[in-house]
């Protein structure tokens, strides 16, 4: 059992201690720093955030996406035929995204993560992953002025998509992961999905994930698991109902098991974590497990996130002692 993250860190560091990435990019914008001096702060700030991660045990780490604006901008800008608008709500959260809108045929135009990738590889004594959004994810949080057909945009950000994951690969990264939430919100669409997941991954021999969340998977088992990926997240806390769906899973696949609840303050008990590592073992057994979020912790604190993490890795240990 590998106990992981989903998407971005908090950006504001607890209680005030270390490199303030907010109250930088302000300074920023005000004049009042330089771009030296902003990019120096995001270091420190993502090393910041690997250290937590390794910190509270967690075995495969992200640099936190700190980088990233939102789950969705900081790759779809760097595209050509795009440029940004205004802020919109992403989903039912309290965080906003600066909406990308194309105006012409987007493409690839060249690494966008491979450097953070680099850094984060350097400062990090566990494994890293590289998280980058869906095809959906870009394609339904866009303003589209050019294709007029969600389908055609989301295979042109598949190509994309599939460009970075190769220059990661060549990189050194390991694990790549895509973060597709609509998904869940288009299940309609799943046989188009099926074509946009094979042009993700061509090509692509590390461990690929897909990561899904605030829903359940419900019309989309067991089909979702014949998709080129090696691990599925899912989200079993605001998508309750994929215990119950979940009555068998192949068994060259992992899952990515998000029992905490990273949109809620309130800290979940080591024991009931381990009583749903223990519910959930009889479908997928615990070598096939990665413990993590229901999604990205930017929604919380960061001590709040913190402490989630270490609970995880507490559970995850724990499970292994008495479950085994």
């Amino acid at each position: 059992m590998i106990t992981t993250v989903v998407g971005n860190y908090p950006k504001v560091p607890s209680l005030g201690n270390g490199p303030n990435m907010r109250t930088a990019i302000s300074r920023f914008d005000q004049g009042r720093i330089t771009a030296e001096e902003l990019a120096k702060t995001i270091d420190d700030a993502s090393a910041d955030a690997i250290g937590e991660q390794v910190q509270a045990g967690v075995d495969l780490v992200s640099d936190g996406n700190l980088r990233w604006d939102d789950e969705i901008t900081y790759f779809t800008r760097s595209l050509s035929g795009v440029t940004l608008n205004g802020l919109l709500r992403f989903f039912d959260s309290n965080t906003y995204f600066r909406q990308p809108v194309v105006e012409g045929p987007i493409g690839w135009k060249g690494p966008v993560s491979v450097g953070d990738f680099g850094k984060a590889k350097a400062l990090s004594p566990k494994p890293v992953k590289t998280i980058l959004p869906g095809p959906y994810q870009i394609a339904f949080h866009c303003q589209d002025k050019h294709y007029g057909d969600p389908g055609k945009l989301a295979h042109a950000a598949a190509e994309a998509l599939n460009a970075e994951a190769r220059a990661l690969q060549d990189a050194g990264a390991g694990f790549i992961q895509f973060n597709d939430p609509v998904l869940l919100q288009h299940k309609h669409r799943f046989s188009e999905y099926r074509e946009l997941a094979r042009k993700m991954t061509e090509g692509i021999t590390v461990t690929t994930a897909l990561y899904t969340y605030f829903g359940d998977i419900d019309g989309l088992y067991p089909q979702l698991f014949d998709l080129p990926f090696e691990v599925f997240g899912l989200d079993f806390v605001w998508g309750e109902a994929n215990f119950n769906l979940l009555k068998s899973f192949p068994s060259d696949k992992k899952l990515g098991f998000g029992i905490a609840d990273a949109r809620n303050t309130k800290m979940e008990s080591i024991e009931d974590l381990v009583g749903q590592v223990d519910a959930i073992k009889m479908v997928v057994p615990m070598d096939r497990l990665y413990l993590n979020p229901t999604c990205g912790l930017e929604f919380l604190p960061r001590a709040n996130a913190y402490a989630k993490l270490v609970r995880l890795a507490e559970a995850a240990k724990r499970a292994q002692e008495v479950l085994s």
